[in-house]
């Protein structure tokens, strides 16, 4: 793979591609130093860029800015065949913010913040990843979000899934946003992650990391939208109860219980949905803040290899 590029600064043109016209209707490529083609995959989230490299993305302010923006319009973002280090992977997740390292997968002892999550034969039959889940909720600051790379993926399966939680929000029943407004909910690692350790591992996670309460309708820092917050992490509604009811318990009470579970299945509905085909040296952009994605295991006895860098967040309101 190439380690060098150049550091001359660029014009980025882009040009999106319209699905809902005519072929012969779609926009041509700008012809540029560089000029991006953007091909929305769905009528609600993900786009797949051509014509773009991110290593370039790396080190080229105006390049960055331009994927910057489109990753707040179409929440994920896709790219193939990138010509790119792992160094220049990082330095690009970098310029999103500060990266984040991982207590159970941990990063590539030569380049920190970067997280193997490598599957083979020889893997624990772990299924972490194969359930909607928006990253690391357990913690204050949930991650902005992510950048990863398939370094070798199976010939078929191995697919990941991602969701427009901000359109799971927006088609709620209005009587639902009324009854979940103002309430905030829990979030573990030790009921994820720590779910099949030992005991005295799983309080040991615990300790580390403690359940962090968030608002199951968070807003967006950036854009400004309503996002249902609520997903494979979220144990239970924490202010469910009122001063009259306290005493019974009510975030634990099966009417808590059927809402938190209705809610989260909302990640399931396909309308919300982008689903993404990996090939070697694929990347994935996500925002994090307002998306869930689904790592689908049907690969096995296949080799599949991601590295992640995972970005720093902020906390919720």
């Amino acid at each position: 793979m190439s380690t060098s590029h150049p550091r001359a600064r660029r014009t980025t043109v882009t040009t999106v591609i319209d699905h809902t016209v005519p072929r012969r209707a779609w926009p041509s490529v700008h012809v540029g130093a560089t000029a991006i083609e953007v091909v929305p995959l769905t009528a609600t989230i993900g786009a797949e860029l051509r014509n773009v490299s991110l290593a370039a993305a790396s080190r080229d302010d105006g390049l960055f800015a331009e994927l910057r923006a489109l990753l707040l319009q179409y929440k994920v973002l896709f790219v193939r065949d990138q010509d790119i280090t792992r160094a220049e992977h990082v330095a690009l997740a970098e310029r999103f913010g500060p990266l984040e390292d991982h207590p159970v997968a941990g990063s590539d002892p030569d380049h920190p913040g970067l997280v193997r999550i490598y599957k083979d034969l020889d893997s624990k039959p772990e299924h972490y990843e194969n359930a909607f889940h928006c990253d690391a909720t357990w913690r204050v600051a949930p991650p902005f979000g992510s950048v990863l790379r398939c370094v070798e993926g199976p010939a078929v399966g191995g697919d990941t899934i991602w969701v427009n939680m901000a359109e799971a929000y927006r088609r709620l029943p209005e009587h639902v946003k009324q009854r979940i407004d103002g309430l905030k909910a829990r979030h573990s690692i030790e009921a994820s992650f720590g779910a099949a350790m030992p005991e005295e591992q799983r309080h040991a996670l615990h300790e580390r990391f403690p359940d962090a309460e968030h608002p199951v309708v968070r807003t967006h820092p950036e854009t400004g939208e309503k996002v249902l917050f609520v997903n494979a992490f979220t144990t239970h509604f924490t202010n469910y109860h009122t001063p009259e009811n306290v005493r019974f318990g009510h975030d634990y009470s099966p009417g808590a219980s059927e809402l938190l579970n209705y809610l989260i299945r909302q990640a399931s509905v396909p309308e919300y949905q982008v689903r993404w085909r990996w090939t070697n040296d694929s990347f994935a952009i996500w925002d994090n803040r307002n998306t869930q994605h689904y790592a689908v295991q049907d690969y096995w006895p296949a080799v599949r290899r991601m590295e992640r860098a995972g970005i720093v967040g902020s906390p919720t309101f």
